[in-house]
């Protein structure tokens, strides 16, 4: 995830858009339909019999309800093992190199065909994988995360954490039958100015089947002693919390449907989930911009950004420390679990994410 010079912008802005918009923690439905206590059934009447015999009348046959296919378990060891494998320093062109090898191999494995994409004269590339969805006109959804790494940083939470969760719904969902289509998409460059993002977001013809982004930026660090999730000095309201547990999902509010998703997918064992939504494609508010979503945000498509809040939690960001020893396993395995209960909801939909907003021209 790119820094930023002061964070306390950030946390500032959304927590003062908790005032007007609202913050949502996304728990489980809990007896949504019942009856009363003391309550029953009361027995229809019984009918008169007829003086002359009647027809017998024919009822319908109602059409059989399809049975809902599960969704898929995400499997912690593979997680842990992929996170794992991609935790190494990713900044020089060969070691960038190494990553896409990894990646690559393992979508393959997955059944999936791999397109390099180079941009900027070759000084990035990023790969892209695709299928189609089960409706002939159905749009698609696009999942993604950076695999480049700051200098002197192995990146387990920045971004092997992303990668590993991507990898592994792209096992999940590659020969799942699904209405919406899935492209997904390993972001060159991020740390240095979203420059992989900002190239894929400008190919119209990459987008323009996009029914909306899921971009995935450390999703693997928790903590949860007291005050141990940071927030900026002088707030005007209380922090929703002090321990950092949860997981962030920062939306822009155009498409509310990206963000509805993810409320609705938390598990009763999972971590808890905070939604956002931004107004104005984050142009008030810029440090909520600071990942591979807002080139998304640029174009007029709706986006979220799923985290763990990074600096503002994780000691190790940007440092050699980001190491996978460091991680919660438990909350990383949870939040994948979310990931993948979102986005299949979202694949399973033809429903519209929401009102896009006028297109802004390509960047870069």
């Amino acid at each position: 995830m790119l820094p930023t010079r002061v964070m306390g912008v950030w946390i500032r802005a959304l927590l003062l858009m908790l005032l007007t918009v609202g913050v949502v923690v996304a728990c489980q439905p809990r007896d949504l339909l019942r009856l009363g206590d003391g309550l029953a059934p009361r027995p229809l009447p019984t009918e008169a019999p007829s003086p002359t015999p009647r027809s017998p009348a024919i009822a319908p046959v109602p059409a059989a309800e399809p049975t809902p296919t599960p969704i898929p378990q995400v499997v912690g060891d593979r997680l842990w093992q992929d996170l794992e494998a991609l935790s190494f320093e990713r900044f020089s062109v060969a070691d960038r190199d190494r990553a896409q090898a990894y990646i690559t191999q393992q979508l393959q494995a997955a059944g999936w065909t791999v397109t390099p994409q180079p941009f900027d004269d070759g000084a990035g590339v990023n790969l892209l994988a695709e299928r189609p969805g089960a409706a002939p006109t159905a749009d698609t959804l696009l999942l993604g995360a950076h695999y480049d790494t700051v200098a002197d940083s192995p990146g387990s939470d920045d971004n092997a954490t992303g990668l590993a969760v991507l990898l592994e719904a792209a096992r999940l969902l590659g020969d799942r039958p699904t209405v919406r289509g899935l492209k997904l998409a390993f972001f060159d460059l991020e740390e240095a100015g979203l420059r992989g993002s900002l190239a894929m977001a400008a190919e119209d013809g990459l987008i323009a089947d996009l029914a909306g982004a899921v971009v995935l930026d450390m999703v693997g660090y928790a903590c949860r002693e007291p005050d141990c999730q940071t927030y900026p000095e002088n707030l005007p309201i209380q922090p929703p919390s002090n321990t950092g547990d949860f997981v962030a999902v920062v939306g822009d509010i155009e498409h509310p449907g990206l963000l509805t998703a993810f409320q609705e997918a938390r598990q009763s064992d999972s971590p808890g989930v905070f939604t956002l939504p931004v107004p104005f494609k984050g142009l008030l508010t810029p440090d909520t911009m600071r990942s591979d979503h807002a080139p998304f945000w640029y174009r007029g498509l709706g986006a979220v950004l799923v985290t763990d809040t990074a600096n503002l939690r994780n000691p190790h960001y940007h440092t050699r420390s980001d190491r996978p020893e460091t991680l919660d396993r438990d909350f990383f395995i949870g939040t994948a679990q979310i990931v993948v209960n979102a986005v299949t909801s979202i694949l399973d939909s033809a429903e519209p994410l929401g009102v896009p907003g006028p297109a802004l021209p390509p960047s870069g």
